[in-house]
């Protein structure tokens, strides 16, 4: 999940400031938000590896994020796109090189290299690198270290984590781009499905949500698990399924409470709920009167990322104040979020937990 450069680039504002000791009782709050890592500890370690995902369990993350994409071979593994040119080593294989394509994904066209062009023990040959290099120069130190990871191997590390800290760490898999894979033989929800089956995760209180950008592909999921799903979605656009028109159709009281009849809760883009500039919207308000949780995304550190107000100097890649930037939105009522720095998440939720108990 990206960021749109235009929120990103927008003008400075002034963002009503979240006093840390807020009454949470008045957004009707008993428990304290998730804090999901976003493709693990990602603004430390290369996303979606193994090493990402143990750094964020050791700062606390309640969930980590797997995005799943299929190998040629039909085994679920872990990358942000299924487009690994910008995230592993593939360029540098020489072996690989006429594996290289342009393709279509919902309606964008990409050259690179694809998981569905690999098998998993090819996949394998293959070494992680950071995806922001300019962003996170200090994450390149750790290109080359790790391997693409499967699902199997990252429910393994949230299994034997738990066993190992004695707090449950949940898994929130996304269903990347479902329609696309269904069209080339590789639907994505039957795997998924039999590998949490597998791990005993088919109830309702399981520790792992599933998400998606697509309806359609989480209206075939509520009839085949009892484990809660997500709709994601962006500022902008529609899901690529063509199952509603916008976004933003969705997230009227009447589009709100369709959803809820297939969904736990709803991942909006976090602008959606506070636009880079002007007042919040009414959107926490909407959700939750429909009966649905809210869990936005993504909250990084670096300035490039930030809202407005929550930035430090001038240097996109300086951190800002983030801690500031997710007590605001706690403050606001949201259940849970999704960010790259988990340890500042955690943070921020047990000052906020804490300002609440001393109110």
């Amino acid at each position: 999940m990206t960021r749109s450069l235009i929120a990103a680039l927008s003008l400075m504002m002034v963002v009503p400031g979240a006093a840390l000791g807020q009454d949470h009782a008045m957004h009707g709050k008993t428990d304290k938000p998730i804090v999901i890592a976003h493709r693990g500890a990602s603004g430390e370690r290369p996303e979606h590896t193994l090493l990402s995902y143990q750094r964020a369990i050791e700062q606390g993350a309640d969930f980590i994020e797997p995005d799943l994409v299929p190998t040629k071979d039909g085994v679920l593994v872990a990358r942000h796109e299924n487009n690994i040119t910008e995230t592993t080593d593939v360029a540098s294989h020489p072996e690989f090189a006429s594996r290289k394509a342009t393709k279509t994904i919902d309606g964008e066209t990409m050259t690179g290299w694809f998981t569905e062009d690999f098998t998993l023990a090819e996949l394998k040959t293959l070494r992680a690198k950071e995806r922001l290099p300019k962003l996170r120069p200090g994450n390149t130190k750790f290109d080359g270290q790790a391997e693409v990871p499967t699902l199997d191997e990252v429910i393994a590390l949230a299994k034997q984590a738990s066993k190992e800290t004695g707090r449950t760490i949940g898994i929130y898999p996304e269903t990347k781009h479902p329609s696309y894979f269904a069209s080339i033989g590789l639907p994505l929800e039957q795997r998924l499905v039999d590998k949490l089956k597998a791990a005993g995760w088919d109830r309702a209180d399981a520790p792992v949500f599933i998400q998606s950008f697509e309806v359609n592909n989480l209206k075939k999921l509520k009839a085949m698990t009892k484990v809660r799903l997500i709709q994601l979605m962006a500022g902008a656009g529609a899901p690529a399924d063509g199952a509603q028109p916008s976004y933003k159709a969705m997230i009227t009281p009447e589009g709100l409470k369709a959803v809820a009849a297939y969904a736990y809760g709803i991942g909006p883009e976090l602008t959606m709920i506070q636009p880079a500039t002007g007042p919040a919207t009414t959107l926490i308000a909407d959700a939750h009167a429909a009966g649905l949780k809210l869990h936005p995304w993504t909250f990084r550190a670096e300035n490039f990322f930030l809202l407005p107000s929550y930035r430090s100097g001038a240097n996109p890649a300086d951190h800002g104040r983030l801690k500031e930037e997710i007590l605001y939105f706690i403050g606001l009522g949201v259940d849970g979020f999704f960010t790259d720095f988990p340890y500042i998440g955690v943070e921020a939720r047990d000052a906020a937990a804490g300002a609440h108990k001393g109110g």
